[in-house]
């Protein structure tokens, strides 16, 4: 038998780069190995410059060394952590998707000869990205970190999604996903030839620049290109398309070479460490969530009693560390995992909604970031026909009172508002709430178990251990209130007599979508 595999062994004196250091994930990536691998060589942060001028270095002081993320450090190991930053923690500035990063060659040679391991967690987020922006991002940014790692053979951890799965249906295992739709062919390798495609797309986005020059109107043509072309392939919207797309260009640049991809399902807040329900932003059940909350929407489209894949992000980070640390201590392959709940602790869409809207409703005076009153409608799912129906319906209905309140000088009706926040959400988040697989992680089970017992307590991967009503009830609840959500800021006299003059929806926050993103994850 081989002997088990040991985290700090693999991790010691090695040199890992990690880029996407200021998003939700790599955060948390970020704080364990601070925390969990103190004799680690040194952590290199690869930061795009600041649209003010500032270099990697001030933009980790700002937007990093000061996260709530490394609070528990602060407390409890205050010197540990100021040594950390100041000796190994080492700022590159530059661009992922530029060649060498934007770098002078001799320096990107330099840099890639002294990096041990790299973990590429830099993604666009946005399910709805311009294409372009998107492909840049998520896909062709992988050659240029493959080229990184040649010098020094340093094994790359590619963070991905599971939803590259895209509109295939059933259970949905970790390995390479084949198209649900167009034909692209298939390498001897194993992955899939993008030559084709690319051209393909790279010749769209030149016509659609070519018809417009207005920067508004350009934008919006290459959303809607980026949404017809994944459609058309197989996906639901651009960013799944071309993460998938980010996993056939690694397979072909790391041929040879040691290639983990890490697949989360929908990441939100975490479940232990460094403390439970840390989060950074609006996710995607968030913004659901924070929807009703402010009494924005009351009813979506999606299916009660299929599985929706939550994972917590500190499961997660434990997967990519995992990951990373058997790619350094073993022979080089491809290989593939996926982080998620869907086979091991699965929990409905109607689940997830009945716990959070009893905790909403029994307790909504402890969120008081989250909540400005208690709520007192139910949230309902209904199929898309249903959806649709009602949407028209009650879109007539609040146009025709706004028409009157228009004639009245009262302007326009706060329920176009609430009606346009819940198009929104199911424009963007339907897909995910109304699943057709199950996502399977027996391969990442079986890697853990491949670890010293130390380990697998330490960098724990088993999603069997979550309780749903202690997760989702408390945990994340309290976490999206004190994390994610600023405190309110207190109302003039003026202001308080203004609102007591206006219906309650008009009061809402503004939109909770603007600042969803999906996992991935973060």
């Amino acid at each position: 038998m081989k002997p088990a595999l040991n985290v700090h062994a693999a991790l010691s004196g090695k040199r890992v780069l990690i880029t996407g250091s200021t998003g939700f994930l790599a955060k948390v990536v970020l704080e364990k190995l601070v925390r969990s691998v103190p004799d680690i060589g040194r952590i290199v942060l690869l930061i795009r410059a600041g649209t003010n001028g500032s270099d990697a270095r001030q933009r980790f002081e700002r937007d990093i060394a000061t996260s709530s993320i490394f609070d528990r450090l602060r407390a409890e190991h205050p010197a540990y952590l100021a040594q950390f930053f100041a000796e190994r923690i080492e700022c590159v500035t530059g661009e992922v998707t530029a060649p060498c990063f934007g770098l002078p060659k001799a320096e990107f040679n330099a840099l890639a000869r002294r990096i041990d391991l790299v973990i590429n967690a830099a993604a666009s987020v946005n399910f709805r990205e311009a294409l372009d922006e998107a492909l840049a991002i998520n896909a062709l940014s992988v050659e240029h970190i493959a080229e990184l790692t040649r010098a020094n053979n340093a094994p790359l951890v590619q963070v991905s999604t599971c939803y590259v799965n895209g509109y295939n249906q059933g259970d949905m295992g970790e390995q390479n996903v084949v198209p649900a739709r167009a034909a692209i062919p298939r390498h001897g390798d194993g992955y899939y030839d993008l030559y084709a495609l690319r051209k393909h797309l790279e010749h769209r986005i030149a016509q659609v620049r070519a018809s417009t020059s207005v920067p508004e109107e350009l934008e919006r043509r290459l959303t809607e290109l980026g949404i017809a072309e994944a459609n058309y392939h197989g996906w639901n919207d651009t960013y799944t398309f071309t993460k998938w797309m980010g996993e056939q260009l690694a397979m072909r640049a790391m041929r040879g070479r040691s290639l983990t991809i890490v697949r989360p399902s929908i990441i939100e807040s975490t479940l232990e460490e460094p403390v439970p329900g840390w989060i950074e932003g609006v996710k995607v059940a968030d913004a659901i969530i924070l929807a009703y909350a402010r009494g924005k929407t009351s009813f979506f489209p999606a299916k009660a009693d299929e599985i929706v894949d939550i994972i917590p992000a500190d499961i997660v980070a434990n997967s990519v560390l995992l990951g990373a640390a058997e790619a350094l201590l073993e022979a080089p392959a491809t290989r593939i995992y996926q982080s998620c709940t869907g086979s091991s602790r699965p929990i409905t869409v109607g689940g997830v909604i009945a716990l959070i809207q009893g905790e909403s409703q029994r307790n909504w005076q402890q969120y008081e970031r989250l909540f400005y009153r208690q709520p007192k409608h139910d949230f309902r799912v209904v199929s898309r026909p249903v959806f649709l129906v009602l949407l028209r319906a009650m879109r007539l209905a609040a146009g025709g009172w706004s028409g009157i309140r228009r004639l009245l000088g009262a302007g326009e009706s706060p329920r176009l508002e609430a009606l346009r926040t819940t198009q929104l959400l199911a424009l963007t988040f339907s897909f995910y709430t109304a699943p057709r697989y199950t996502f399977h992680n027996s391969s990442l089970m079986a890697l853990a178990q491949r670890f010293v017992s130390e380990d697998r307590a330490r960098f724990n991967v088993d999603s069997r251990r979550i309780d749903w009503q202690e997760y989702l009830c408390r945990i994340h609840m309290a976490g999206l209130n004190r994390y994610a959500l600023r405190p309110r800021a207190p109302k003039s006299a003026e202001a308080q007599a203004a609102a007591a003059a206006v219906p309650e929806a008009a009061q809402a926050a503004p939109h909770a979508v603007e600042q969803a993103a999906p996992a991935t994850p973060l």
